[in-house]
């Protein structure tokens, strides 16, 4: 564990918030982009489906690939190479002419994305004390209400107003400026390195080992369920909305900015409660309070307008955060520190399978009517609330790593005493001891 100073600590953690931003804002920004980007490269929706889908899925296999060699690595120094990367690639996503050149820089982006995401919590984890480590994730955390508050609707407006590329721009001048940012923040973080690093030939086991011990693959099981969970309603809402209620796409910018609003002034509170009340406690109630909001946005009646949408999506949006921030947290006590940062490469490496498992499943269950409207959302919602709630199930098998060491001792104790028990009337039955019998022969 680093001892760093309060001031350096917080600005640290405002620095991994920022990062987290401009991967979030990478994410999301590209969706809403598409009929312009569609139009002005001429390809079709399955094409544009598939440069969306390019960057989860290389974000999952650069996570995956990543664990087994980011513990072999100073994390400030993969953090920057990773971090160039991917800010090369949103330029190069911004000059892209052809959909081949998109297509590619979005795959680029999601490969220093996959790692990057891992690499931010593995510092948390490595910097930030267990008893605190709830509340600094709910403060990286906040990325996501950020980028849904500003990123995303800054970024629409750009694309709406110049060029679809102009969010890339965007992206690009932001991601070097947080990379000067890192490279004067954020210290040498090389402890780990300290204990002998697995050989090249240990690689491929140790990668199997971590997907085979019943502890990760419980806290992997937990992380699928919730991604696929949320994934099966958050990427059509705006479509749903659209389509079937007749609100405007220009509005949807003031509805994700008042949900965005509110998830930012709340995560901190809920990582808090998290760290007072236990994480378990936490994520259980916190997906009981999102049943009924994720159920009444995939069942909304006909009636419903902007106004009504503006009112409920704030809470839409805390329930869906308040989920992650206490998941996440969870999920750094699982593993060795030894081998935090593989397993958190692996963890991400789910969650963006998760992500792109729950899309898939979700346009499965969709169709379009003669009228253009949106059909099969409801049972969407259905199973996502089935899901989640399985989750609230399932997180009672996730255990922190250092949770089950007292056993042993204890049970030592206890055989201990009974050993001692067991010595004592074995004494008394035979009798005084030699040394005693010669005392008191001496008396």
């Amino acid at each position: 564990m680093y001892a760093l100073p309060q001031a350096q600590e917080r600005r640290l953690l405002w620095l991994l918030m920022l990062t987290q931003f401009t991967l979030i804002m990478d994410f999301m920004v590209m969706m809403p982009l598409g009929p312009q980007i569609m139009q002005a490269l001429q390809i079709s929706p399955a094409q544009f489906a598939a440069a969306v889908s390019a960057y989860s899925l290389c974000a999952g296999a650069s996570g995956l690939l990543a664990a087994t060699y980011i513990d072999r690595f100073d994390r400030r120094r993969l953090l920057l190479a990773m971090y160039a990367l991917f800010a090369l690639s949103n330029l190069a996503c911004a000059l892209a002419g052809s959909y081949t050149l998109l297509l590619l820089s979005r795959a680029f982006a999601g490969i220093g994305g996959g790692v990057l995401g891992s690499i931010v919590m593995a510092i948390i984890a490595d910097v930030i004390p267990v008893q605190r480590r709830g509340a600094a994730t709910g403060t990286v955390m906040t990325a996501f209400a950020m980028a849904s508050v500003l990123g995303v609707p800054v970024g629409v407006l750009l694309g709406a107003h110049f060029h679809w590329s102009a969010p890339f721009w965007l992206l690009t001048a932001l991601s070097l400026i947080v990379l000067a940012g890192a490279a004067r923040l954020v210290p040498p973080l090389d402890r780990h390195l300290a204990q002998q690093p697995a050989s090249l030939a240990e690689v491929l086991p140790n990668l199997v080992a971590l997907f085979t011990h019943p502890r990760h693959l419980n806290a992997f099981a937990l992380t699928l369920l919730l991604m696929v969970s949320q994934m099966l309603v958050i990427p059509f809402i705006s479509p749903v909305l659209v389509a079937n209620h007749g609100i405007d796409p220009a509005q949807l910018s003031w509805m994700y900015m008042a949900g965005g609003v509110a998830a930012f002034f709340t995560s901190r509170q809920v990582g808090r409660l998290a760290d007072r009340h236990g994480k378990h406690r936490v994520y259980r109630i916190a997906v009981a309070l999102s049943l009924l909001p994720v159920l009444f946005m995939t069942h909304l009646p006909a009636a419903v307008g902007f106004i009504g949408m503006l009112l409920f999506f704030p809470f839409f949006m805390v329930s869906m955060n308040s989920r992650m921030v206490p998941l996440q947290a969870l999920q750094t006590t699982v593993p060795q520190p030894e081998r935090r940062g593989a397993f958190l490469s692996a963890n991400s490496a789910i969650m963006s399978l998760g992500t792109g498992l729950g899309a898939w499943l979700g346009g499965l269950l969709l169709s379009t009517g003669a009228r253009g409207q949106i059909a099969g959302y409801g049972t969407a919602g259905w199973i996502a609330a089935a899901l989640a709630l399985a989750s609230a199930l399932w997180v009672g098998r996730v255990t922190a790593a250092d949770e089950r060491r007292p056993a042993p001792v204890a049970d030592a104790v206890a055989v201990n005493d009974a050993n001692a028990q067991r010595d004592t009337k074995a004494a008394a039955a035979a009798g005084p001891a030699p040394a005693a019998q010669a005392a008191a022969a001496g008396d």
